[in-house]
């Protein structure tokens, strides 16, 4: 028995819900079930009375009810002690290119309100690493875009923006309302270097290669500029003269995700992501939702 057992089993208890304790717990339902009973096993007790419509307290249930809230408000007083005699604390958060707005300029006001003596320290990576440096440790948290290897990191998405092309402003299909795939054939399309992420680069480079190296979006506009070649970008930015952007048509969408390690997720870190995912649903309430 964990407090992150605790914590679940209070959220199921709270909600009456599987589904929507997994909601509240930002993660799937199936990994919160096994939880739940690995729990019942541990405490050799059956703490739920389960039917299609929801959840119902045990008498066993009710009484580690009771317990846990106790042991995990005990257990917030002792993080805030040990954060208060520690000081105000750091955080250093990863972004990649764009994807630190809109979202991020929302996101760092209510931060800062919320955590006022926090020191934050923003790393901004190139295109070839989407994890802007948080396998290797250089952030504690990131604001990134999917799809790469996500093993040993969690992302939570954000927000799904539609795909262009890239094109120099005066190519014949810069004008079009929208481009397919195969009107690009034979097209030359940007790449990254060797040894980035295999799924990042399928999905940038359309799954062609050949084409010039970039690292950056200054170097992908370049690219587009001198050279005529084409490439993808999500359609939520505008480009500088000389160049412009067609939706794509039948392109998988491109994700913005918040992401962090697994094996580290100190108070502060979850604090941020609850406020990213929080700050992103009112986005989507407040805006129509991209498809």
């Amino acid at each position: 028995m964990d407090l992150r057992s605790l914590r679940y089993f209070v959220a199921v208890a709270e909600e009456r819900h599987f589904g929507r304790a997994a909601a509240r717990l930002h993660m799937t339902q199936p990994p919160l079930s096994r939880a739940i009973k690995q729990l019942e096993t541990d405490l050799g007790a059956t703490l739920l009375d389960r039917s299609p419509s929801g959840v119902t307290l045990t008498a066993a249930g009710t009484t580690l009810y009771d317990e846990a809230r106790t042991l995990l408000a005990g257990a917030d007083q002792a993080r805030a002690r040990v954060a208060a005699a520690a000081g105000p604390g750091t955080l250093t958060l990863g972004t990649l290119a764009d994807s630190s707005e809109p979202v991020g300029i929302r996101l760092a006001g209510e931060f800062r309100e919320r955590h006022p003596g926090v020191r934050i320290s923003v790393r901004e990576a190139g295109l070839t690493d989407p994890t802007t440096g948080l396998r290797a440790g250089l952030v504690d948290v990131a604001l990134t875009r999917i799809p790469f290897d996500t093993t040993g990191i969690r992302t939570q998405v954000l927000r799904s923006d539609p795909m262009g092309v890239v094109l120099r402003a005066d190519d014949p299909l810069a004008g079009r309302d929208e481009v397919r795939r195969e009107e690009l054939a034979g097209r030359t399309w940007f790449r990254f270097p060797d040894g980035t992420d295999p799924q990042w680069q399928a999905f940038w480079s359309g799954g062609v290669t050949g084409g010039p190296v970039v690292r950056t979006v200054h170097e992908c506009l370049q690219a587009v500029l001198w050279n005529g070649t084409v490439g993808l970008a999500p359609l939520v930015h505008s480009f500088p003269e000389g160049v412009a952007t067609v939706p794509l048509a039948g392109y998988p969408p491109s994700r913005l995700v918040v992401a962090w390690r697994e094996d580290s997720t100190p108070p502060l870190v979850r604090s941020f992501v609850e406020l990213a995912v929080r700050i992103a649903g009112l986005d989507g309430r407040e805006t129509p939702a991209n498809p």
